[in-house]
């Protein structure tokens, strides 16, 4: 019968590793990790405590806000205002939603991406020139990039430190 908890601890991992796939249709990766990792503290409560999950919870918490907060950053260093990156912050959520249909759910990144630029560019229009407000929309696109990046090694970060916790 112990047989089995390796077998329920190998099809977890695998589901923990495959749920980063979730990171390129900008989906809750993160959150499903840290809720597979929760099923296994509950269905073994001896393999882990519960600071170990409410530490994650707070990790994927931070990830989730450096994604959108890169995004901000990199908009303000190459010249947007309040209103451009918060263009670019609904942009980018927006373009996720509407680009996973396309490429096999893979549009959300580029919707992603691409909303993130074209919500930046709109809000910023109106109060600079076209060439200040490509620079600002430019700044929304490289930043929302460099937060997908880290929120995707921070996911990773999260299902290689759960690993030894589930693994009997």
């Amino acid at each position: 019968m112990e047989y089995l908890v390796y077998l329920w601890a190998v099809l977890l991992i695998f589901g923990l590793c495959l749920s980063q796939v979730l990171q390129l249709f900008s989906m809750p990766a993160n959150w499903v990790a840290i809720g597979l990792v929760s099923l296994w503290k509950y269905i073994y409560p001896e393999s882990m405590e519960w600071s170990f999950v409410i530490t994650l919870a707070v990790i994927a918490a931070i990830a989730e806000a450096l994604e959108f907060g890169l995004q901000a950053w990199g908009a303000g260093r190459y010249g947007a205002s309040t209103r451009g990156n918060v263009g670019g912050i609904i942009g980018a959520i927006a373009g996720a939603i509407f680009g996973a249909p396309f490429f096999l759910g893979l549009g959300a990144l580029v919707g992603a991406l691409g909303g993130a630029y074209l919500g930046c560019l709109v809000a910023e229009l109106p109060g600079k020139n076209r060439a200040d407000a490509m620079q600002a929309a430019k700044g929304a696109f490289v930043g929302k990039a460099l937060g997908f990046t880290v929120k995707t090694a921070i996911g990773a970060a999260i299902v290689v430190t759960s690993i030894p916790n589930i693994w009997p």
